[in-house]
């Protein structure tokens, strides 16, 4: 079921036509079978979102730098921005409709996993920042990333590698200017 929904979100240019009848009947499965599966269309988008960003999430968890935990937190914390705008580039659809067509996002899991993170390797960067002032800059960084923005940013010209030196550049600036390790 998961795999028909990511065919017809890639192979749409809007991703908003895309319906749970659409789905079921390219996954071959009732539409009642969607509903009970995944309760509804935004829990689809969250289940379909959520395994196309575990690659992601593991690499976070457990993989090499510069994502994995060995790496400095003011590494990190541009390198995990940076794996997190080309995720939102390579599945613009799927996170169009997430994003932009559901309400809930920041409800999330994969969001408050994301949220999570970022505050803590701003807390660990900038150890003077309140667990607050941290929360906030986390959801700062990642609004910057919300899909319906990017899109803005390169219909109005900007590159993807201007949007990642932006990107790179607030971040540093939110855990205090540390200079990169090595860019």
């Amino acid at each position: 079921m998961l795999a028909a929904a990511d065919a017809l979100f890639a192979a749409d240019a809007t991703a908003q036509p895309v319906s749970m009848d659409a789905i079921a009947a390219a996954a071959g499965v009732g539409k009642g079978t969607l509903f009970r599966a995944f309760g509804d269309r935004d829990g689809l988008l969250d289940a379909l979102a959520a395994a196309k960003f575990q690659p992601l999430r593991t690499a976070v968890e457990s993989g090499p730098e510069p994502l994995g935990p060995g790496t400095p937190a003011p590494d990190r914390i541009v390198a995990f921005l940076d794996a997190v705008l080309t995720f939102k580039l390579e599945n613009r659809n799927l996170m169009r409709a997430r994003e932009v067509a559901a309400p809930g996002n920041l409800r999330s899991e994969r969001y408050r996993w994301m949220h999570a993170l970022l505050r803590g390797l701003i807390r660990e960067a900038a150890p003077a920042r309140s667990e607050s002032d941290a929360g906030y800059a986390a959801h700062a960084l990642l609004a910057v990333l919300h899909i319906d923005l990017v899109d803005e940013l390169l219909d109005t010209g900007r590159s993807v590698a201007d949007i990642r030196r932006a990107q790179a550049a607030q971040a540093r600036a939110v855990v205090g200017g540390a200079p990169p390790r090595s860019e």
